[in-house]
């Protein structure tokens, strides 16, 4: 399956998508409210039709955050899905600060084989194909590497969702210096996988979709996406698609 998927298609349907989503961004936008309270913009809705519509001829089932429900059931015997976040970190697209990102991630059994993240307002990709490495803008990751993480570590930590539970893990850390910077979206797991952080503790929610894409980036850069619990990989395609706890590294 993987060989008649071709990334750089897989990248196109990302770039039409983050041009629909960049020109609603720079306009006025209307806001709603889902059920859990995070927030819905048509931006989301347009990417998500844009997605939708590219991955179409692969045939492949698709779980998508702004798709209809899919039971445990259903896709339980999944060989292959998509896994789609249309927007990830519309508050931060809402509060126009650029670090949003679309996600595409293709997934067998339980892992992602295949990662696009495209960053539209700062026109950065990240992609990633199991066996044939990861990359940002065309480069190769990672683009750096710390030497030391005894004398310095630099830890990125959620922009909007930072919980007292992942600040005590960092404060606990075993090294001298701690550079803590903050990011939206599935950027901090990109940060991992490019070498600009060096680890990215999330001890609070997220869901399957925030992740996906960006989790198959960050393990063909030769890291991985741990559970927090038992730092055993992250796995897909669980009866409840909330993600544990987990730390990148």
């Amino acid at each position: 399956m993987l060989d008649k998927i071709d990334l750089n298609d897989i990248e196109k349907i990302a770039l039409d998508a983050g041009k629909t989503i960049m020109e609603i961004y720079n306009r006025d936008f209307s806001i709603e409210y889902k059920d859990d309270k995070s927030p819905l913009t048509e931006a989301d809705l347009a990417s998500n039709d844009v997605i939708m519509q590219g991955l179409e001829k692969y045939g492949i089932p698709i779980m998508s955050e702004e798709g209809k429900t899919i039971a445990y059931d259903e896709r339980k015997d999944w060989e292959y899905y998509w896994c789609i976040d249309p927007i990830d970190g519309t508050k931060e697209f809402i509060k126009k600060n650029g670090e949003f990102t679309v996600n595409i991630a293709l997934i067998h059994k339980d892992a992602p084989i295949l990662g696009v993240v495209y960053a539209p307002a700062l026109d950065d990709m990240y992609a990633a194909k199991k066996g044939s490495g990861a990359f940002k803008n065309g480069e190769k990751l990672p683009l750096q590497s710390n030497p030391d993480m005894k004398e310095k570590m630099s830890v990125v930590a959620s922009k909007s969702h930072l919980s007292e539970e992942t600040q005590a893990f960092i404060d606990a850390l075993d090294t001298k210096n701690i550079e803590q910077v903050s990011k939206g979206s599935s950027l901090k797991l990109c940060m991992v996988a490019e070498g600009e952080a060096d680890i990215y503790p999330r001890l609070a929610p997220t869901m399957e979709w925030d992740t996906a894409a960006a989790d198959a980036v960050v393990r063909e850069s030769g890291k991985m996406t741990y559970q927090f619990e038992n730092d055993e990989p992250v796995v897909y395609n669980k009866t409840d698609l909330l993600n544990p706890w987990f730390v990148v590294k």
